[in-house]
């Protein structure tokens, strides 16, 4: 199986409060990007890393790989307007550097991660790469455990939490469906990877995720991940 990344980190940081993007945010000693990279690397060294990175913040980045030391082989590509256009422009990348192409490569697989999920497991993306060598495709999920309820027309009424998982990344899938997905266009419900593969009418299949695969994108989870660097570093 030849594996390919693509990680996704378009964020501009407007939920986090501040003007530096959430993906550069240091934590331990290093912007959490590079962390995100880094736990991929260990995963698989032989596994492809794209970064899918806006243009203007890229020379910040090649910048932060100088001064901090970056010993993660990745290749850099340009971002666009949604997630969705940067992941399309991420497999236009793959198609042209490394011929990957709609109707060859079966045993070709892609995972798209969110730039700012540094605490996915290897185990759990290790499942997902072989659920979609199996099924096609595979997404990390957890299970609710908040108290649910719908808004509606007089307010809001209690649903059933158990019909509800939460969704995570990577999100994995054989390249061919993956760059068959991305040939559509746009639409405002497309909210990840898993929904685009959807509305060409596959079934998308989940494994099990690891609860601290939190995105980090607000202050209370720069706390909760600060948290969990800590409680590594003391193990």
């Amino acid at each position: 199986m030849k594996k390919f990344v693509l990680i996704v980190a378009g964020g501009k940081g407007l939920r986090m409060g501040g003007d530096l993007p959430k993906q550069f945010i240091p934590m331990n000693g290093k912007p959490v990007l590079m962390h995100t990279l880094e736990t991929f690397y260990q995963w698989d060294e032989a596994a492809r890393l794209i970064l899918v990175l806006p243009e203007e913040h890229q020379s910040y980045w090649k910048m932060l790989c100088k001064e901090i030391g970056c010993g993660v082989p990745h290749e850099v590509v340009n971002g666009g307007e949604t997630r969705f256009h940067s992941v399309r422009n991420g497999l236009e990348f793959l198609s042209e550097r490394f011929g990957v192409s709609f109707g060859r490569n079966e045993n070709v697989f892609v995972g798209v991660h969110d730039g700012v999920r540094p605490f996915v497991s290897k185990e759990v993306i290790t499942a997902c790469f072989e659920k979609a060598q199996q099924c096609g495709n595979a997404i990390p999920v957890m299970p609710m455990i908040e108290s649910l309820r719908e808004l509606d027309g007089e307010g809001s009424h209690p649903v059933d939490r158990s019909r509800y998982i939460a969704v995570q990344t990577p999100q994995v899938f054989s390249s061919c469906l993956l760059l068959k997905a991305y040939k559509q266009p746009y639409s405002l419900l497309f909210t990840d990877d898993a929904s685009v593969v959807e509305a060409i009418g596959e079934v998308v299949h989940t494994v099990e995720g690891n609860r601290e695969n939190i995105k980090i994108t607000t202050p209370f989870d720069l706390l909760v991940a600060n948290a969990i660097f800590a409680d590594r570093c003391n193990l």
